[in-house]
């Protein structure tokens, strides 16, 4: 009996993480699904005659999205954090879909002119107003139903499903390249992945209205106003800085090896497109496996030890290993590299989400870790496939992404060492 009772907790507990990801999946997609197609998306709504400079302004656009991340953050973080995690959850999906159907659907430049890349900065600014907080909302639900000792092991699945889109995304991307001529891509090809993520819409509809609200919020003070949490997150700005800075080096990982790849294989190290999506497939299956790592291990070992040792590693070698690969450009070297780097991102990720949200008073636990990720992802990450695109550009040197991702590398170390005073063994009272 003992046994079977397990057995219907366990399940219980694996259908709410799969429902409450299930979103998290479809925004990650929707978000990586631009960044492996903004070349066609260059040509179809800001074909101004230089591919650099329509490429540029593709990868701009995917940036843009980033810039409404604390935003949103902010705005739908306090309304979780007032309404609830599952009403909130709802209300970002919806955001996300209608930002997603807006790029799909919309006609190209030569058909609507200057209407045609308005209508797409708008989907992507509401995309990225969905995602300000859906990171941080699954990540704090997660938290919140996990069982003792174990919440880093829980909240990495939201990273977990993350990759499931990666995954899926370059699935969908190796379909596309062996079954579609590159005049058609151009055409309408690049339209398909777009038109799945809308496809997929109801089911994650469907799921998420199944979730229950945590104990942890129910047993939370009463609702507050958004002027309140407002306030009490301006009252915490330190935190969220601090947040911010150890957030800085996942979300610049992450779009260096996933957003950015195809870009970076196809027109820097000019490698077949296809191999460059399987390159992309195995890195989320990397992905995948290393962040529960990750954050299990920090679990046992504590978050701090990771959050300073994977920066270091990635100070020590992310341009020697990018500079290898720029040398002899090619599929083999590119996989290893990446697999590499994947490393560096998942065990370092594992152990940072779990601190950042322990970090955060309960009052604001969604607005604070949201808009903190938010703004590593719209000051870092979201742009690092044009920063690194800039950088090549400008320098000649095409192993400068890596410097971008030092960088990042430094800023998420010192923000380890300033964050000494709290505990990392994931002990938090989240009473």
């Amino acid at each position: 009996m003992k046994r079977r009772a397990r057995s219907i907790e366990r399940n219980a507990v694996i259908g709410k993480i799969v429902r409450v990801s299930s979103g998290n999946f479809l925004e990650m997609y929707d978000f990586i699904v631009y960044g492996y197609y903004a070349t066609y998306i260059a040509q179809a709504f800001f074909p101004v005659g230089n591919k650099f400079a329509s490429l540029m302004l593709s990868l701009m656009t995917f940036g843009v999205g980033y810039l409404m991340r604390p935003l949103g953050a902010l705005i739908l973080g306090a309304y979780i954090d007032r309404r609830g995690r599952r009403d909130g959850l709802i209300l970002t999906l919806l955001l996300m879909a209608v930002g997603t159907l807006s790029i799909a659907l919309t006609p190209e430049y030569e058909r609507i002119g200057l209407f045609a890349p308005i209508v797409v900065v708008v989907g992507r600014l509401l995309q990225g107003l969905s995602a300000g907080v859906e990171l941080g909302g699954v990540s704090v639900y997660l938290s919140e139903i996990a069982t003792p000792g174990n919440r880093g092991f829980y909240t990495s699945w939201q990273s977990g499903s993350q990759q499931v889109a990666v995954v899926f995304t370059a699935l969908v991307g190796i379909l596309l390249t062996r079954r579609i001529s590159p005049s058609q891509m151009n055409a309408w090809g690049w339209r398909v992945p777009f038109i799945i993520g809308c496809l997929i819409i109801p089911i994650l509809l469907w799921l998420r209205r199944s979730l229950e609200e945590t104990e942890a919020f129910r047993k939370s003070q009463s609702s507050r106003s958004a002027r309140e949490v407002f306030q009490i997150v301006l009252e915490n700005w330190v935190l969220i800085l601090q947040g911010m800075m150890l957030s800085v080096l996942t979300t610049t990982t992450f779009y260096l090896i996933t957003a950015y790849t195809p870009t970076f294989g196809r027109q820097t190290l000019h490698l077949n497109s296809n191999g460059v999506f399987i390159v992309i497939l195995c890195v989320g299956l990397s992905n995948f496996v290393w962040v529960p790592v990750g954050g299990a291990l920090s679990d046992h070992i504590g978050r701090r030890k990771l959050l300073i040792a994977m920066p270091l590693l990635c100070l020590i070698s992310a341009y020697p290993a990018m500079r290898w690969l720029v040398q002899e450009p090619s599929l083999s070297r590119l996989l290893i590299v990446e697999l590499w780097y994947s490393v560096l991102f998942g065990l370092y990720n594992g152990a940072m989400i779990p601190f950042v949200i322990e970090m955060m008073p309960q009052k604001i636990r969604t607005a604070g870790f949201s808009l903190s990720f938010s703004l590593a992802t719209a000051v870092f990450g979201g742009f690092t496939p044009a920063i690194s695109s800039f950088l090549i550009h400008e320098t000649g040197n095409t192993a400068a992404p890596a410097l971008w991702l030092t960088v990042a590398a430094a800023m998420s170390l010192i923000a380890a060492l300033l964050t000494r005073r709290f505990a990392d063994d994931g002990r938090a009272d989240f009473a």
